[in-house]
């Protein structure tokens, strides 16, 4: 496809992409991963997945997207020459679809955090905050509404193109971002017991290593990199030919690191400042985190109050980012092959999630009909998108690349055809970790999340 968008600048393929990668798993879901798996050792092992086999994964769905040149179906598609391989494309695009559905649902929870924020309503005890939490989730009207306006944010920006609308986004977004991060995490490291926090993050007890940990810090690693979403492959086919598609990952890879080291840095100094426990799961962010800013400043109530604030703007900057690449991935596949305009294709994107992410909202606690099997919608599509359909879509597209693709391709578009002689040499121990060890990494996972392993 000839006249397809492309990204403007290299700064903008770095930013956009790792605003893909850079979401609520970093934000959210990395700090209690890491306060559950013994702090250090975690991170030593997550950092390690990220550069040796998420790197891997990374670069072969930018290969994929960039030689396809079109949305990630029709791209797998090119690649498999009519072969069944073209379902993992298609597979790709579901997952990436279902997922902007239930995300936008928790995307949502964070910009009525920042509204109860400015409105002075985070305010309490502990218990308050727990009832705050659960009130909000089951309300049939709030979760629905606020689900709806992100996602309205997000059509804002995709209707308006690849670099007028996500790359443009992303250049504003995510270095505000890193700004609020150093600021919270500026404002956390100078509270009082504040190096317990520090200690708990870069002092591995390595005592604390079981196959658990390893297997966590390794899933983690996937889920936070957006591999198999579609995401990486939709973002790649907008591409020019002179990306270097292994720098470029590299880039992402550290960036991704980097926002994860430092939401935690963020958040477990000023729990150990009010004695919180590092493991505190899932209820960290929305729960235990407006409460341990509270005690913490709480001779500073200003301070208290800004904080918390500006936590929860980071928060819905980072969900953004990373709904804006989601969206892309249906927005792109109903562009091209309903044959439709960009704005139409995101208005079909944005209604049809809007209605997924409302059905999803309203089963966990105002409707007990929306359940199936006695766990809510919204648990449904989380396993089986996040357990289910991103490890079997990843160990396709390893056992893809690495085994039926023909290499020459592969090289060719690794090596930008010979143009970047130093990874020439590269590319055999690139093409070794995907057909052996990433396949074989993302199988142990898989067994793992379904309790086999």
């Amino acid at each position: 496809m000839s006249d397809r968008a492309n990204f403007g600048s290299k700064l903008g393929v770095i930013l956009a992409t790792a605003g893909s990668a850079v979401g609520l798993g970093n934000v959210w879901r990395f700090p209690y991963m890491a306060g559950e798996n013994g702090g250090a050792v975690f991170i030593i092992i997550y950092v390690a997945c990220v550069l040796l086999l998420g790197i891997p994964c990374m670069i072969s769905e930018f290969i994929v997207g960039r030689h396809g040149r079109a949305n990630t179906a029709r791209s797998f598609q090119t690649l498999a020459n009519g072969k069944p391989w073209a379902l993992i494309g298609y597979m790709g695009v579901l997952t990436g679809f279902l997922i902007t559905g239930y995300y936008a649902v928790v995307s949502g929870w964070c910009l009525q955090y920042v509204w109860a924020s400015l409105i002075g309503h985070l305010q309490g005890d502990p218990q308050y905050f727990k009832t705050y939490f659960i009130e909000l989730s089951s309300d049939p009207v709030k979760p629905v509404f606020w689900t709806v306006v992100i996602l309205v944010m997000t059509y804002l920006i995709i209707e308006n193109g690849v670099r007028n609308g996500i790359e443009r986004a992303s250049k504003m977004m995510m270095p505000t971002l890193f700004v609020l991060l150093l600021i919270i995490v500026g404002a956390s490291c100078m509270l009082p017991n504040a190096y317990k926090g520090i200690e708990f993050l870069f002092k591995p007890d390595f005592s604390k290593i079981n196959s658990d940990v390893f297997l966590s810090a390794l899933g983690q690693s996937f889920y936070s990199m957006s591999i198999a979403m579609g995401c990486l492959c939709t973002y790649a086919s907008y591409f020019s030919k002179e990306t270097n598609l292994t720098k470029a990952a590299s880039q992402i890879a550290i960036i991704d690191c980097l926002v994860a080291i430092l939401a935690g840095l963020m958040i477990f100094p000023a729990a150990f400042s009010v004695g919180v426990e590092p493991d505190s799961g899932p209820s960290l962010i929305f729960i235990t985190l407006p409460n341990v800013f509270q005690q913490a400043f709480s001779g500073m109530p200003v301070m208290g109050y800004i904080i918390s604030l500006l936590f929860f703007v980071l928060l819905s900057l980072a969900a953004l980012t990373s709904l804006m690449s989601l969206h892309e991935v249906s927005t792109a596949f109903f562009q091209e092959e309903l044959h439709t305009t960009r704005k139409r294709a995101a208005l079909i994107v944005t209604v049809s999630t809007a209605i997924i992410g409302a059905f999803c909202s309203l089963s966990l606690g105002a409707y007990d009909g929306l359940t199936f099997y006695g766990e809510a919608l919204f648990d449904w599509f989380d396993f089986v998108t996040g357990q289910i359909f991103l490890p079997v879509v990843g160990f396709l597209t390893c056992i893809f690349i690495g085994w039926f693709v023909p290499h020459k391709i592969v090289r060719d578009e690794f090596s930008n055809w010979g143009e970047l002689k130093d990874y020439v040499r590269y590319f055999h121990r690139y093409l070794f970790l995907i057909k052996y060890v990433c396949p074989l990494a993302i199988l142990l996972i898989f067994l793992h999340q379904l309790g086999i392993l």
